[in-house]
């Protein structure tokens, strides 16, 4: 009898699985039986490889067994859909070891010619009911998903066929009556409408900047314009992110074309550039550039009109296929993990009124959406461009999209004006230095010069706030600031509290009316100190904006932090290294510290983008019988195929259990079976260049912080001056779940454990389970909250009336 595992409603996020068939059984762990759902089976087609898709596969996979399911490999997409025999087979534990690492997928992946015709269909249905699989995964763009839909409506009548024909009985039929598919999208171009992110999108972006930052040496050496073309045949989403990173002077994207006579625009704005003491000019197109009466601009085009008006010496580069391969980077691994868990959750909740879904993500959020929803409105993008209504189309494209469009605008597109608002706002770095601090300093420096603002620097943080180590910085100053990694402002942990007085008089002395600080844990209090000091001290009464930028992410008031996510890279392409290392080796466990104080951020992110076996942190609490529990199970992890281990342990865990305690006991439980090995990461974990993301998340920040500070101090400005004593004049600007957000610093109090240096609710801890049951541990996953299913044509119905 086949079993399945139902209303268990989930909560992990979603977005990501591909070709796998699920067979639910009847196991300790199926809670219920649902006739009509006797098998999962996860099938991913696209039709080319879009970047990073084996965490999925491996979450797919994984939970699936979790929940006792039978997982199907369906190889070479929908091909192997329609071929049936062996491409598609079952899928154990071991089968999908050691390729979070590894690029593209390893299921395969084919254009399907055979799948669009009935006969086609028929045969893969056929397929289906004969192994039993009544539940389909898919990953791909969407057409791929348009096809799954169709499969799934006319399931039925494919049914009905194949008794007629004779090739499956009514019995069969009866139990295979309803087809339930769960979509993940899959593409680095991230043109699906309904998600921030597809799968490949970040890693693609990885590529991107590897080669903008290789070109922009040798550019500065020569004083050459660069043009760089990147993938966006209908979506211009990397090459917006792309321009936001690395500080682009012009960017072309499909969505909004640019306005008459842009060749001119293009040619004054190069010219100023390198006016302002600039030695390169990069300008990013994508594939599918268009003018605004549909004419495609190219990257050749471009150069030769930089070449015939303006002299420079100009090259074009064209990546073509390498923005599709190497390794994940940690984002795209964490995303396809969790978005596998939901899609697996999603079939097992379906019941035949459930509408096809897709797991997407929404800020921080897993959403589910009807999947036609999406694939409607990812045509209303494309009819939008058509028909010349763009800014339809950029917010057709979602949230997330037009906000990077408008920071792109507001600090690429808007010259500086004439008249000066007479305002000066300060900025200054505080705590330890973090990857995307620099890329916060340049945004808002920028911005604030855009308002027609001030801008000081202030060095080394509140000590040189104290001391009077301020002085303008310009536009030109912050010109590459955004690849560099550290503080260039310089900064130190040193807290204002004993430095009142000082800091008082050269906020006077500067005429200093707002102030952006940038930093971690050290930034907040800081904030706060100053804040409570305004009860004496009138200079105070200004408005403050903290943007939190530390490895650690133990800021509250924000989900993410600047630096967390270059962090959380560095450390993952270190596991992966010493997995394998270990896998030449053979029964050997590596222990690794990692930092965060006592946040384990870190340790958790990374033991789920790494495939770690366990991750100790402070904030799950563990004793001697879990480290016992955890030797045992890597025991028996050595008598399988996959002869390897990898702990992580968050610094400050526990002041008992050491990485050498660990290390110790887990080398005398393992003798004869495995060794050890131990790895302290330390600071090369707040070096590096910054990601895409914290390059991007930072320039947002940054911009965000000024605007809100000039709408403030319009509001604070009272009888001639600037007069802020409000809680809400003193804020931290963070990600919390689908938006930033200015939350108060005194109300984030209430929230904040001080003596330990977190926030007392950290989102990240209900994803924990997801890394404990994708090494295999039996536990139970947080069901309290699950991703309902939510509408995204209320947009689209907006925008047409």
């Amino acid at each position: 009898k086949c079993v399945s595992r139902r209303p268990r409603k989930c909560h992990v996020n979603v977005l990501t699985a591909r070709h796998l068939k699920i067979r639910s059984q009847r196991t300790e762990r199926a809670s219920s039986i649902h006739p009509s759902c006797q098998s999962v089976t996860v099938e991913g087609q696209l039709s080319e490889d879009d970047g990073c898709m084996n965490a999925a596969v491996r979450a797919t996979v994984r939970v699936g067994l979790y929940t006792g399911a039978k997982v199907y490999f369906v190889h070479e997409g929908y091909q192997g859909l329609v071929d049936g025999g062996d491409n598609i087979r079952p899928a154990t534990w071991e089968s999908v070891s050691m390729m979070l690492q590894l690029g593209g997928t390893v299921i395969g992946s084919a254009r399907c010619k055979d799948f669009r015709s009935r006969e086609g269909r028929m045969q893969a249905a056929c397929n289906l009911v004969e192994l039993g699989i009544t539940n389909l995964c898919v990953i791909g763009g969407d057409g791929s998903l348009t096809g799954a839909n169709e499969f799934r409506t006319e399931w039925s009548g494919l049914l009905a066929d194949l008794v007629r024909a004779g090739k499956i009985t009514d019995e069969q039929a009866r139990k295979s009556s309803h087809l339930n598919i769960v979509g993940m999208v899959g593409s680095i171009d991230n043109d699906f409408c309904g998600t921030d992110m597809t799968i490949g999108t970040d890693s693609a972006l990885h590529r991107i900047i590897e080669v903008v930052d290789a070109i922009t040496t040798t550019a500065q050496s020569h004083q050459r314009t660069f043009i760089l073309e990147v993938m966006g045949r209908h979506c211009g989403y990397l090459a917006l992110v792309t321009a936001l990173a690395c500080g682009a002077d012009w960017v072309f994207i499909p969505e909004m074309p640019p306005d008459e006579g842009w060749e001119n625009h293009l040619c004054r704005r190069l010219t100023d550039q390198r006016a302002r003491g600039s030695r390169l000019n990069v300008i990013i197109v994508a594939e599918g550039a268009i003018s605004r009466d549909g004419k495609p601009i190219t990257s050749d085009q471009i150069k030769k009109l930089v070449t015939d008006r303006l002299g420079f010496d100009t090259r074009t580069t064209i990546l073509g296929h390498v923005q599709r391969g190497g390794t994940p980077s940690a984002f795209d691994r964490i995303l396809g993990s969790r978005m596998g868990v939901e899609a697996v959750m999603a079939l097992l909740e379906a019941t035949p009124d459930t509408p096809a879904c897709v797991v997407s993500l929404s800020g921080n959020q897993a959403v589910r959406l009807p999947l036609m929803e999406c694939v409607q409105v990812t045509k209303d993008v494309t009819a939008a461009m058509a028909q010349g209504r763009f800014e339809d189309a950029i917010k057709l494209r979602g949230k997330s999209f037009e906000n990077n469009w408008n920071t792109y605008k507001q600090l690429a597109h808007i010259n500086p004006p004439d008249v000066k608002s007479n305002i000066n706002v300060a900025i200054m770095n505080i705590g330890a230095p973090c990857a995307g601090m620099n890329a916060a300093v340049r945004a808002a420096v920028r911005m604030g010069i855009i308002q027609g603002h001030n801008m000081l620097a202030v060095h080394d943080g509140f000590d040189g706030l104290a001391h009077g180590q301020i002085e303008p910085i310009t536009w030109t100053s912050v010109s590459g600031w955004t690849g560099k990694g550290g503080s260039m402002l310089g900064t130190k942990r040193t807290l204002p509290a004993k430095m009142l007085e000082e800091i008082s008089q050269n906020i006077a002395k500067h005429n200093i009316h707002a102030l952006v600080i940038i930093g971690g844990f050290e930034a907040y209090v800081g904030g706060l100190e100053l804040v409570q000091a305004r009860e004496k001290y009138e200079e105070m009464c200004i408005p403050m904006v903290v943007i939190p930028a530390t490895v650690s992410n133990n800021v509250p008031g924000s989900d993410f932090s600047i630096g967390a996510d270059t962090a959380l890279n560095t450390i993952t392409s270190t596991c992966d290294r010493i997995k394998q290392s270990a896998a030449g080796t053979k029964r050997r466990v590596f222990i690794v510290e990692t930092m965060g104080g006592y946040c384990g951020y870190l340790a958790t992110m990374a033991g789920l983008a790494a495939g770690a076996d366990a991750a100790y942190i402070f904030e799950d609490k563990f004793n001697i019988k879990d480290l016992e529990m955890n030797v045992e199970h890597l025991v028996e992890k050595m008598k399988t195929t996959v002869k390897r281990g990898l702990i992580l342990r968050n610094e400050n865990c526990n002041a008992n259990y050491t990485t050498d305690f660990i290390f110790n006991l887990y080398s005398e439980e393992g003798k004869g079976i495995f060794d050890c090995r131990k790895n302290v990461l330390g600071h090369m974990q707040q070096g590096g260049t910054p990601t895409p993301f914290d390059r991007n998340f930072g320039t947002k920040m940054g911009a965000k912080s000024v605007m809100w500070l000039t709408e403030k101090l319009k509001q604070c400005y009272r009888h001639g001056r600037i007069f802020a004593n409000t809680p809400d004049s003193a804020c931290v600007l963070g990600m919390k779940k689908r938006a930033l957000t200015f939350q108060p610093l005194a109300e984030l109090k209430a929230d904040t454990d001080f003596e330990h240096r977190i926030p007392k609710t950290q989102w990240w801890l209900k994803i924990r389970p997801i890394m404990k049951i994708l090494a295999k541990y039996d536990i139970k996953l947080d069901t309290s909250e699950h991703a309902d299913m939510e509408h995204v044509l209320k947009k689209r119905s907006l925008l047409t009336k």
